[in-house]
């Protein structure tokens, strides 16, 4: 009769994972952005998510706690319970990039999180303030080995994406420039708009491109291989000076490890079509972005990839979290 008992226990036991599986959701789902409200990939992510709510039928409220680099929410999610109702939507510098410049993180990427999927992949701008008196990446060179130290830039964290992009601007071209980091990108645009004590930086184009319209910044270059196909008219950095140059900044949805893979396979299956709506399509590449849509394996296998590159990256430049 025990025996009888505990095979009953058992059974009951195993089979809840896979019920709560089969009707998730059934309430909210958070999403934790570790930027603040109106940083890039909270941008992104407002893009993407009331989509992918519809087609689950629950809302997705976005939780943004920013702050260093992306480095409270990535372990806020790292360490979340795994049942699908909080979820992790990131750019590099929390995944691929603080775990090379910090002595100890609270989280390992590869083991504390599931990839949901690859999102989209973009470049960045390298703007300027428009009183620093440089036209082009040659003439901000110039002016960077005429007053060495001199010109501050900023980023939207230690370890976010694009102060690891500029560490490799200064590697590959010898320019001396000092870094000041921000809480996030907004107040670091804040502070480059009102020309307050930083006079450059490196940053996505959606939340930057009615400030350089309207004259409040100016941009030099941009930051891929091949120029953007929203802007063809700037030169890229690689061809304006920095041969070789290349860092572009990425987005996508990861769920805290032991995410029941039924779950992780429906939010993979629905972010793909969202994503690859034609309606969403178009306004990611409006704004400079090519959508991506991955299988969760690929995703998997490029953050692997994205973290062997920023380890070359941190090596290589030196950079520190200063």
């Amino acid at each position: 009769m025990r025996l009888i008992s505990l095979i009953v226990a058992t059974v009951i036991f195993a089979s809840v994972p896979m019920a709560t599986a089969q009707t998730y959701p059934d309430k909210p789902v958070r999403v934790i952005v570790p930027v603040p409200a109106g940083g890039t990939p909270d941008v992104v992510a407002r893009m993407v998510l009331p989509g992918l709510g519809s087609l689950l039928g629950q809302q997705l409220v976005i939780d943004n706690r920013g702050g260093a680099g992306g480095l409270i929410g990535a372990e806020l999610a790292a360490k979340a319970v795994p049942d699908g109702y909080t979820l992790f939507f990131s750019s590099p510098g929390a995944l691929v990039i603080l775990p090379y410049l910090q002595k100890q993180v609270a989280y390992d990427t590869l083991r504390d999180f599931a990839p949901v999927s690859l999102v989209a992949i973009g470049p960045f701008l390298l703007i300027t303030h428009p009183s620093l008196p440089v036209k082009s990446v040659k003439e901000l060179l110039a002016l960077a080995r005429t007053e060495p130290g001199k010109l501050n830039y900023a980023s939207a964290g230690n370890g976010a994406a694009n102060h690891l992009a500029m560490e490799l601007f200064k590697s590959l071209s010898g320019a001396n420039i000092t870094h000041i980091p921000y809480k996030g990108a907004p107040q670091a645009i804040t502070d480059l708009i009102g020309g307050s004590g930083v006079s450059l930086m490196f940053n996505s184009i959606p939340p930057v491109l009615q400030h350089i319209k309207a004259g409040r910044l100016r941009m030099l270059g941009v930051s891929s291989a091949k120029r953007s196909p929203q802007l063809p008219e700037v030169p890229t950095v690689a061809e304006s000076g920095v041969p070789g140059y290349e860092s572009v900044t990425w987005f996508g949805l990861l769920a805290p490890a032991k995410t029941s893979a039924t779950i992780v396979r429906r939010l993979n299956e629905l972010l793909v079509n969202v994503v690859r709506a034609p309606e969403l399509k178009a306004q990611f590449e409006s704004q400079g972005y090519d959508p991506v849509g991955s299988s969760a394996a690929e995703f998997t296998t490029f953050i692997r990839g994205e973290a062997e590159k920023y380890s070359r990256v941190v090596k290589s430049s030196g950079a520190k979290v200063d």
